[in-house]
């Protein structure tokens, strides 16, 4: 697959799918690789035309000095597709990669046609949580977080019934490149894209998760009536629904972009 430079920074791509189908784009969430989309990539695939990526700072991506922004993120993206040579794409973004989805909305409107925030945010009012990461990180790694991390990805339930799964995203988490987790984590602390809302003019769809702590319903709520005419969906899930509740998932973005 291939690597594609964006601004001196190789960022790892991967595309399955139908050729010459609509293309939507998948964004991951901190500290996950583009292998979190597993569990929608069988039915995504058969209808689009699938782009994942390693955001930089992860997974197989360059790993170059922060400070990142929101902004870069999102210049990342436009490199992507601009490599590729596709004009415009769906995006599906949990997290962190709602959190570049609205940049994009915001700032490159002609690039993307249905949008879907999933278990995301707009801003933190207070940055205490991402400071205290940041410095656990710093003495510790990534281990010293992890299991806190995961019980906010993953419901206690889920977690029990699902041992393997779990096992596999803590997995996927400890291996991120310190250095990249520390400097998203601080792009993360003064995150406030509030202005951005109103000028996002694509068919949006939110997604939360009731049982989401990092970014609970609330979250949601305040991106949905921030843009225009956006809908939104509630699955039985913590951070990472795509994971948790994978068929209900699914079903929510598969809906989303087919109706008329």
């Amino acid at each position: 697959m291939p690597m594609i430079n964006a601004d001196g920074c190789l960022l790892n791509v991967q595309v399955d799918g139908r050729d010459g189908g609509p293309t939507l784009m998948l964004s991951n969430s901190l500290g996950c690789t583009l292998q979190m989309w597993e569990p929608q990539m069988r039915a995504l695939t058969q209808m689009f035309r699938v782009i994942r990526y390693d955001r930089r700072g992860h997974g197989k991506s360059g790993v170059p000095d922060g400070p990142y922004s929101m902004e870069r993120f999102g210049r990342d993206v436009l490199a992507i597709l601009d490599d590729l040579n596709i004009e415009k794409v769906h995006w599906c973004g949990l997290s962190m990669g709602g959190m570049v989805g609205q940049w994009l909305g915001a700032n490159a409107p002609e690039r993307f046609g249905k949008i879907i925030l999933a278990n995301t945010a707009c801003y933190y009012p207070d940055p205490t949580n991402w400071l205290n990461r940041i410095k656990a990180v710093k003495e510790g790694g990534i281990a010293a977080v992890a299991d806190t991390v995961i019980a906010g990805w993953l419901t206690a339930d889920f977690r029990e019934r699902e041992p393997e799964t779990t096992a596999r995203m803590k997995a996927m988490l400890i291996a991120s490149p310190v250095e990249g987790y520390l400097a998203c984590c601080e792009a993360l602390s003064t995150l406030d894209q509030r202005a951005l809302l109103p000028r996002i003019k694509s068919p949006t769809l939110v997604i939360a998760g009731k049982q989401d702590m990092a970014t609970p319903v609330s979250a949601g709520e305040v991106i949905r009536s921030g843009i225009p005419g956006a809908s939104m969906t509630l699955l039985d899930a913590a951070h990472i629904s795509n994971v948790e509740q994978s068929h209900a998932f699914t079903e929510a973005v598969v809906g989303f972009l087919t109706q008329r």
